[in-house]
């Protein structure tokens, strides 16, 4: 699989201080890249710096396999973004708004009805964009980013400020991007609840530092289960256990078991209801994506 970014101990220094610190980011074809950290974190500055907005302290980026510094042109040609708000003209309708952009990339005029029915806009392309909600606006922003037919589209929290329903339809947007379009999509944000929902892959910066680079699933396996029981007389249940080798604990009231499988949980309830004990409830614990996420950033997960 091709690889479309990748950064080698990326640097980004401001009066003495490491925004980014040898950051390395790897994002292959046609994946929905989650670039997740805590507001302030690095991660604008790593997309600045991606784009060729600011330069590096350190470090390379290539894309496309190019090197970003000797291949500038040629790389952002095939790039599109949204960094923070969308920029636009608000007494123009959101089709003259695209072809004053349209003339400027060069792109054929067809594209404008293509990229407005791409973001959902088609019939309201001829409204001004001062009457837009902020959805609408922000569905703007990706259209005016697509106009030049990019492979890539990297988008710096998209769905910030956006109501519920806003936040869906940004959503199905992204994801329809890579099915639909082959197009390759970088988006931040500092919400993993967003980004579990639409990402491949997700990395994780903390203090412009990568702590966490995989895949959501490896994340999920990650988050440990805990299976808990509640039974008559816990005491003597958790001995039963103990002697089964489930070492586990008990703690207000319940026995708490690590790392048992369905089997093995089946097999001690069948001991325990043998042995007398009522068995009032048995659940799974799973420590949640966003507990996990917290305990990355906070720097126990190391």
């Amino acid at each position: 699989m091709e690889t479309i970014i990748q950064t080698t101990d990326l640097v980004k220094r401001y009066r003495g201080r490491n925004a980014v610190d040898h950051l390395n980011l790897s994002i292959n074809q046609g994946d929905i890249y989650g670039f997740l950290g805590p507001n302030g974190a690095g991660k604008t500055t790593t997309i600045r710096m991606l784009l060729g907005l600011i330069a590096p302290s350190e470090g390379q980026v290539r894309v496309f396999g190019k090197d970003l510094r000797k291949d500038r042109l040629d790389i952002l040609r095939r790039v599109g973004s949204l960094v923070e708000s969308p920029s636009y003209y608000g007494h123009l309708s959101a089709v003259d708004n695209l072809e004053a952009i349209r003339r400027i990339l060069g792109a054929p005029k067809r594209r404008i009805a293509e990229v407005l029915d791409i973001v959902s806009l088609t019939g309201e392309e001829k409204r001004p964009v001062k009457g837009f909600s902020l959805g609408m606006k922000q569905r703007l922003g990706i259209a005016a980013a697509l106009l030049g037919s990019p492979e890539l589209l990297i988008l710096d929290e998209p769905t910030n400020g956006l109501d519920p329903a806003g936040i869906q339809e940004m959503r199905s947007l992204i994801m329809s991007l890579p099915k639909e379009h082959g197009i390759t999509v970088l988006v931040s944000s500092h919400l993993l609840s967003e980004i579990e929902q639409m990402a491949g892959t997700v990395g994780i910066i903390r203090q412009g530092r990568m702590v966490y680079q995989d895949t959501i699933a490896q994340l999920r396996q990650r988050s440990a289960g805990e299976m808990r029981l509640v039974v008559s007389e816990p005491e003597a249940a958790l001995e039963e256990a103990s002697r089964r080798g489930c070492d586990g604990m008990l703690r207000t009231g319940e026995l708490r078991f690590s790392g048992m499988d369905d089997a093995r949980v089946a097999l001690l309830v069948k001991a325990l209801v043998e042995r007398g004990h009522a068995i009032y409830r048995v659940e799974e614990r799973r420590q949640s994506l966003e507990e996990l996420f917290l305990q990355v950033v906070e720097g126990e997960g190391q």
